[in-house]
C-alpha cells in the first residue's frame, strides 16, 4: 500500500511538470509571433553577406558610400564611385538620408548572441545606436519645415554687459564662470581672494637631486581664460593661463607666469621673476612693461653701484626716486586682482597697480574667451566681469562658412592620382574646415587634381550641428559623413574609412592621414614622396620607436587594452603617409575580421603597418619635419595651428618663406 502512494505521488509530480513545460512552450510561441518580423529582418541582415548590410548613402559629388555595422571591425564600406544620374543643373542636391532599420536589429541580434564584448566594442556599439537616433531626429527636424539657412545665420545673440558671482556660486560651478559672448577691448575682470597658507608636496624629480629631500612649499593658483571645448577628450583651449607662485617654483622665489594652450599644447611661457622687463618699443604691451619689478632679498647693492651713487652726488646728480613693491601675493592676505583687456595684450593689476602685461597670441581672439576657471591654492570671495559685449561677433556659423563657387572641392578625378588626403575633424569644426579650403587646399596640385582632399566627419548629440554639417557637405562636396556619434576613442574608424576611400572611390598612390588643425606644405611633401623608389611600400612620418604605453594618469592604457611592453613602430597621427597596398592589406584585414583595433589611432596604423611588414617589406622613413608639436622652420605639417595660424603660414607661403607664426 506504501508502495502504490509513492507511484502515486511521482505520477503527480510527472503530471504537473508537463503542464508546466506545455505552458512555457505555449508562451515562448506567442512571443516568437509577436516578435516574428523582427526575428526576420534580423536574420535576413545576419544570414547575408556583407553586401546585404549595406546602407547607400550617396553625397553631393554623386560618390556613393555603403556603410554597415558589425561590431568595431565592420562599419564603412565604401564603394567604387557610381555615375550620378542626377540632372547637374539642378541648384540643390536632397542632402544623404540614412536608413537604420537593419542595423539596428543586426545590434540588438548581436547583443544577445554575444555577451562578452570589449570596451572599444561597447563603445562603439552605443556610439552606432546613437548615430542612428541622430539621424532619425534630424529627419524629424527637416520635416518640421524649419529652413536650413535660418539655422545657418543663426539669431544674434544678446549677453549681458556684466556678470558677477560669489565665492559660493562660482564653487557650484566647478570654479567656473560662464562669460556668454566672451570679452572685448575695454572688458575686466575684478577677483576678490585670499591665497591659501603653503603646503607640502612631493616632486619625484627632486629625489634624485635632492638626496631624498623631495618634499616642496607650496601655494600656488591658476585663473584661466578659455574657450569653448573642441573635442571630447580635450581640455578647453586656454587663451590666458595666470600662474602666481607664491613659494615660487625649484628657485623658491616667487614668479608669475603667463601662457598659452591649443589642443592640449602649451606655448612659450611668459615668466615674471621681480626684475623689469627691456624698456623698448618691441617689448611694451600698450605702453606697459611685460613684467614689473618688485622687492627681491637676493639682489643687493654692490659697492660699485654705492660708489656711483656717491659720485652723482657729488656732481649735483638729482637721484630719482625709485619705488619698489614687495610680491602683490601673500599667504593668508586678502588680495583684489583686475585683468584688462587692451590693445595689444592683458593687463593685470593687483592692489591699485600694475603688476605684468602679457600680449595676444595669433590663434586666440578676446570673443572665444568664453570662461572664466580658477583653481588652486585660493579662496574666492567674489568676482565682477564688466564692459562685456552685448552680442558675439565671433562664433556663428555664417561668419566661419564662405558659401563661394571658389571653395567648392573639385569632383574626384577618374584617372589615377598621385595622393590622397584625408582630414580627421569634429562636427563643430566649421572654423578649422573652412580655413584649409582657404589655405592649403588652394595649392597647385590640388586645384590641377593630382591630389583629392576630403573631411571625415562623425555626428554631433546636438541635432542643429548636424543639419549645419549636412547643408556645409552638399555645398562643397568635399565631407565624407560617417553616420556615428563622435568620440575620442572611436577615431581609429575614420582612419579605416580612410584607408577604404582612398583605394575604392580614388585610385591613389599613397594615402596621407591629417588632423584638421594640421597645416601641409603640399609641395613639401610631394618632394618627399619623390624620394622613395617607385613601387615600394611606403610608410612615412615622424615615427616612435619603443615607445611604452601608460598606465597612469589621463592617458592611460590598461593591461586589457595593451598587454604587450612596447607599441610597434608608428608614425604621429597628425600627419602619416602610406601606399596603397597598406592601405588594401589593411581593407583585407578589416573584410575578414582579423584586424587588430585599438583606441589609439596613430598605433593601430603602426600595428597595420607592422603585419603587413611580416610578409612585405616596407620602407620606413621618419622625418622631424612632420611636426607632432607645433611648427619648426622649413617644416612639411605643421601641428595644433588655429585657423589664425593657417592664414598666417599660407600668407608666408606665398611669400615664399615657410615660417612658422606660433610666437
Amino acid at each position: 500500500m506504501m508502495k502504490r502512494l509513492k507511484n502515486e505521488a511521482s505520477s503527480v509530480r510527472r503530471f504537473k511538470l508537463s503542464y508546466v513545460l506545455l505552458g512555457l512552450a505555449a508562451f515562448y510561441l506567442v512571443l516568437i509571433c509577436v516578435k516574428f518580423p523582427e526575428f526576420l529582418e534580423s536574420a535576413t541582415v545576419l544570414s547575408g553577406d556583407d553586401a546585404d548590410v549595406a546602407l547607400d548613402v550617396e553625397d553631393d559629388s554623386g560618390e556613393s558610400i555603403s556603410v554597415f555595422h558589425n561590431s568595431v571591425r565592420e562599419y564603412a564600406q565604401v564603394k567604387p564611385q557610381e555615375e550620378d544620374n542626377e540632372d547637374e543643373a539642378s541648384p540643390h542636391k536632397k542632402p544623404p538620408k540614412l536608413h537604420y532599420g537593419r542595423i539596428t536589429a543586426a545590434i540588438l541580434k548581436r547583443q544577445n548572441m554575444e555577451r562578452n564584448l570589449s570596451i572599444l566594442d561597447s563603445m562603439a556599439e552605443e556610439a552606432w545606436t546613437l548615430g542612428s537616433k541622430a539621424w532619425e531626429e534630424l529627419d524629424k527636424y527637416e520635416e518640421k519645415g524649419i529652413e536650413m539657412n535660418s539655422i545657418l545665420e543663426g539669431k544674434p545673440e544678446s549677453c549681458p554687459s556684466w556678470v558677477s558671482g560669489s565665492g559660493a556660486e562660482i564653487a557650484k560651478t566647478d570654479h567656473m564662470m560662464f562669460l556668454p559672448c566672451g570679452l572685448a577691448a575695454g572688458s575686466s575682470i575684478t577677483l576678490i581672494g585670499t591665497p591659501h597658507y603653503a603646503h607640502h608636496e612631493y616632486v619625484p624629480q627632486l629625489a634624485k637631486t635632492r638626496a631624498g629631500d623631495a618634499l616642496v612649499l607650496v601655494s600656488q593658483f591658476m585663473i584661466e581664460l578659455q574657450g569653448l571645448k573642441s573635442v571630447v577628450g580635450e581640455d578647453p583651449p586656454k587663451i590666458l593661463h595666470l600662474n602666481p607662485r607664491i613659494r615660487g617654483d625649484w628657485s623658491r622665489r616667487p614668479v608669475i607666469e603667463h601662457n598659452t594652450c591649443y589642443r592640449m599644447q602649451w606655448g612659450t611661457a611668459h615668466r615674471c621673476d621681480g626684475l623689469p622687463s627691456k624698456y623698448d618699443d618691441d617689448m611694451l604691451v600698450d605702453g606697459y612693461l611685460r613684467c614689473e619689478k618688485w622687492m627681491r632679498n637676493d639682489i643687493v647693492d654692490t659697492r660699485e653701484s654705492k660708489i656711483f651713487s656717491w659720485f652723482d652726488r657729488f656732481i649735483g646728480r638729482a637721484k630719482k626716486p625709485e619705488v619698489t613693491w614687495p610680491f602683490p601675493f601673500v599667504e593668508g592676505r586678502m588680495f583684489v586682482l583686475t585683468i584688462r583687456a587692451g590693445i595689444d595684450g592683458y593687463h593685470i593689476n593687483v592692489g591699485g597697480r600694475h603688476v605684468t602685461s602679457f600680449p595676444y597670441r595669433t590663434g586666440f581672439t578676446l570673443e572665444d574667451a568664453t570662461g572664466l576657471a580658477i583653481r588652486g591654492d585660493i579662496d574666492i570671495h567674489s568676482v565682477y566681469a564688466t564692459s562685456l559685449p552685448t552680442s558675439h561677433p565671433s562664433f556663428s556659423p555664417q561668419r566661419v562658412l564662405d558659401f563661394s563657387e571658389k571653395w567648392k572641392s573639385l569632383p574626384l578625378p577618374q584617372n589615377r592620382i598621385q595622393l590622397f588626403i584625408g582630414v580627421l575633424s569634429a562636427t563643430n569644426h566649421f572654423a578649422e574646415r573652412m580655413a584649409i579650403r582657404k589655405t592649403w587646399m588652394q595649392a597647385s596640385a590640388i586645384k590641377s587634381s593630382d591630389i583629392a582632399v576630403r573631411f571625415f566627419v562623425a555626428l554631433n548629440p546636438r541635432k542643429e550641428l548636424n543639419a549645419i554639417l549636412k547643408k556645409e557637405a552638399d555645398y562643397f562636396g568635399d565631407i565624407v559623413i560617417v553616420p556615428f556619434i563622435d568620440r575620442y576613442e572611436l577615431v581609429v574608424l575614420k582612419t579605416i574609412a580612410i584607408c577604404k576611400y582612398g583605394v575604392q572611390n580614388v585610385t591613389a598612390a599613397y594615402i596621407m592621414k591629417c588632423d584638421d588643425d594640421t597645416f601641409i606644405r603640399i609641395d613639401a611633401v610631394l618632394r618627399e614622396i619623390q624620394r622613395v623608389p617607385p613601387r615600394r611600400s611606403l610608410y612615412m612620418g615622424n615615427l616612435n620607436l619603443l615607445h611604452r604605453p601608460l598606465r597612469t594618469g589621463k592617458w592611460a592604457v590598461t593591461f586589457e587594452e595593451w598587454p604587450e611592453d612596447v607599441y610597434p613602430p608608428y608614425a604621429n597621427g597628425p600627419g602619416y603617409i602610406i601606399t596603397s597596398d597598406i592601405a588594401k592589406h589593411i581593407i583585407s584585414q578589416y573584410r575578414n575580421q582579423s584586424l587588430r583595433i585599438f583606441k589609439m589611432e596613430d598605433v593601430s596604423m603602426g600595428m597595420w603597418v607592422e603585419s603587413y611588414n611580416s610578409s612585405t617589406t616596407v620602407q620606413y622613413s621618419h622625418n622631424w619635419k612632420f611636426c607632432q608639436y607645433g611648427c619648426m622652420e622649413d617644416y612639411f605639417t605643421a601641428h595644433y595651428q588655429s585657423p589664425r595660424q593657417m592664414f598666417c603660414l599660407w600668407n608666408n607661403l606665398l611669400k615664399g618663406k615657410a615660417h612658422c607664426c606660433n610666437f
